[in-house]
C-alpha cells in the first residue's frame, strides 16, 4: 500500500484497539522516513485525527526526534505491543467482588477478562461501546450492563472503579465519556479509583497541554466520546511498573517534545 493511502486508512480508523492502530500508524509514518517535510505533515495529520490518543502523540514525538525515524517508528510499535500493563493490572485486581468500568477499553478489558473471578459492572458511556459489550457477553463473560443514569447505584455495589486513560499528564487524564461521573461518585462514596495508563499513555507537560487543549476546545463536551478528569479523583495509577501514585505516574513520561509538532497548537 502506498504511504499516502496507508496514512488515509489510519486517519479514518477507530480507536478501539490503540496498539493495533499505532502499529498501522508506525507503518504509515515509516513510509515517509526519507521525506522530513512529509513526515511532519503525516505526524500532524495523525494527531489531528486522533487528538485524545496519547500513544499517537507519543509515536509522533519519538519519530520526529529520532535520527532514524524508520527504526524508531517500528520500535515504538513494538514497545506498545509488549506493554505488560494489562497483565500487571490482572495481578493487582481483587480475587472476588465487583469492579465498575466505563466501556471496554483495551488494557482494562483484557485485565478484567483475564481475572475471571470478579464481576464487571460496565457503563456504556454515550452508547459508543454497545457493540463491544454485546460481543463480550456473547463470548460467555458474565457482566452487568449499567446505564449512565445508574452509575451512582452501581458504584455502591462495587469494590473498585477502574478507568483507562487514553492519555495522562500533569494534573489530569483523558478517559471515555462517563468516567468523570464514575470517579466523582466513587470519591464521594469512599470507593477506590484506579486509572490504567500503559506504555505511551503518559505524556510530558507540553505534549499533555496540547492534547488537553484539544479536548477543552470542544464546543459541546457533553457530546464528546472522551473527557478530561482531574488526577485528584484517582487514588492510584496502574502502569507497567505496577501501582503508583498520580505524582509518580506523571514522572513516567518518556518521550521527547518536538517543537515542530506543537507549532500553531494551543
Amino acid at each position: 500500500m502506498h504511504p499516502i493511502e496507508r496514512l488515509r486508512y489510519v486517519a479514518r480508523a477507530d480507536e478501539d484497539r490503540p496498539s493495533l492502530l499505532v502499529r498501522e500508524a508506525a507503518g504509515a509514518l515509516a513510509g515517509f522516513c526519507d521525506d522530513p517535510p512529509g513526515l511532519l505533515t503525516a505526524c500532524r495529520r495523525m494527531v489531528d485525527r486522533h487528538p485524545t490518543l496519547g500513544p499517537m502523540w507519543w509515536l509522533a514525538a519519538r519519530v520526529l526526534c529520532s535520527l532514524n525515524p524508520y527504526e524508531e517508528a517500528w520500535q515504538a510499535a513494538d514497545d506498545l505491543e509488549a506493554d505488560p500493563t494489562s497483565r500487571v493490572l490482572t495481578g493487582l485486581l481483587p480475587d472476588d467482588g465487583a469492579v465498575l468500568v466505563v466501556g471496554w477499553p483495551e488494557v482494562v478489558g483484557a485485565a478484567v477478562r483475564r481475572a475471571g473471578a470478579i464481576t464487571p459492572f460496565v457503563v456504556d458511556g454515550g452508547g459508543q461501546w454497545s457493540g463491544v459489550i454485546h460481543r463480550i457477553e456473547r463470548s460467555g463473560l458474565e457482566l452487568v450492563e449499567v446505564p449512565e443514569a445508574g452509575v451512582g447505584a452501581a458504584v455502591d455495589a462495587c469494590n473498585l472503579v477502574l478507568l483507562e486513560a487514553s492519555a495522562l499528564g500533569p494534573g489530569g487524564f483523558v478517559a471515555p465519556s462517563g468516567s468523570r461521573a464514575a470517579a466523582a461518585v466513587a470519591s464521594a462514596a469512599g470507593v477506590p479509583v484506579w486509572v490504567a495508563a500503559g506504555v505511551g499513555r503518559v505524556l510530558p507537560g507540553r505534549l499533555w497541554e496540547a492534547l488537553a487543549g484539544r479536548v477543552d476546545a470542544d464546543p459541546e463536551p457533553w457530546l464528546a466520546e472522551d473527557e478530561l478528569i482531574s488526577l485528584d479523583l484517582a487514588d492510584s495509577v496502574v502502569g507497567p511498573r505496577g501501582n503508583q501514585s498520580a505524582a509518580e505516574a506523571v514522572r513516567r513520561a518518556d518521550c521527547p517534545i518536538p517543537p515542530e509538532l506543537l507549532k500553531g497548537l494551543p
